[in-house]
């Protein structure tokens, strides 16, 4: 199976652009926008479109987006329109509601329905990128001989986050891939072997080499502040577990990974310079690619 590691960019609007190019002109696999509404990061779905508009190799996708509070019709035909544009190398990902818990106002679902609402969402979003015209009628949405373009000769595959066990389950029933997040090699491998379960049972498979990571990377130790959201996240755990303090410390959390099935990877920086961080990147990590 292919080991394929990318980049989320750490910065915002200014120098975008610049290290955009940089990762094309580097030959790096891929790069992920994380959605972070309140601050100066640029938006999943723009930055997407901007990123595949001014390279022709470099994939690109988001991590992770919110599903649940956007319409799911206007979702794929955004989608649909990225893979026209620049087919093979869109990569969604999608996850339950956002890091931030201010920003959850922001993705307005009915009162204790998210997953619910999720589920219908992806169930949709699936149907309307593989079906020149979708009929459905669910708790949430309806549509009727709806249709967002031709479907792409190559369909593209909704990858998801989450580590819960709803959340592993949900893989397993609607997703191509799984991005997860803040857990050990253990950690991953176990939920690994629980969406295959889930999807077994679904009657469907998920792609063996569709499981991957976002790790932090913080190359002079581990920033206070991503200590502390860490210990937010999994309180008690060592945040040397789940994070890399040092480029050395990375190379030996992606083989755990790898040995625990997972094969693809998307590395965040903490703490450095987006143009110091992709230079030391494809120094210390991309050699660690097949």
């Amino acid at each position: 199976m292919k080991i394929r590691i990318g980049v989320a960019l750490g910065g915002g609007v200014a120098g975008f652009g610049a290290a955009v190019d940089r990762l094309e002109a580097s030959g790096i696999d891929s790069l992920w926008l994380p959605e972070m509404v309140f601050g100066s990061q640029v938006e999943p779905f723009v930055g997407m479109a901007y990123a595949l508009s001014r390279t022709a190799r470099l994939n690109v996708g988001s991590g992770i987006s919110v599903l649940p509070g956007r319409q799911p019709v206007l979702v794929a035909k955004q989608i649909a329109s990225l893979a026209a544009l620049a087919p093979g190398r869109v990569l969604p990902v999608f996850g339950l509601k956002p890091a931030r818990p201010a920003e959850v106002p922001l993705f307005p679902v009915p009162p204790g329905r998210r997953a619910a609402v999720f589920d219908e969402s992806l169930e949709l979003l699936r149907l309307l990128l593989r079906q020149e015209t979708v009929t459905f009628s669910g708790e949430f949405f309806t549509v009727a001989e709806a249709s967002v373009g031709q479907p792409p000769a190559k369909p593209v595959d909704i990858w998801l986050g989450g580590s819960a066990p709803g959340a592993l389950r949900r893989v397993g029933r609607f997703g191509d891939g799984w991005l997860a997040s803040f857990l050990t090699p253990a950690e991953a491998g176990a939920g690994r072997e629980a969406i295959q379960a889930a999807a077994a049972q679904a009657g469907r498979e998920v792609e063996p080499d569709h499981f991957g990571i976002s790790l932090a990377v913080g190359p002079d130790g581990l920033p206070p502040t991503l200590q502390e959201v860490i210990r937010q996240r999994r309180p008690g755990a060592d945040p040397a577990d789940l994070a890399a303090g040092s480029w050395a410390q990375a190379r030996r959390l992606i083989e755990q990974h790898v040995a625990a099935g997972l094969t693809k990877f998307v590395i965040r920086p903490a703490g450095l310079a987006d143009e110091v961080f992709i230079d030391d990147f494809v120094a210390e990590l991309m050699p660690l690619q097949t």
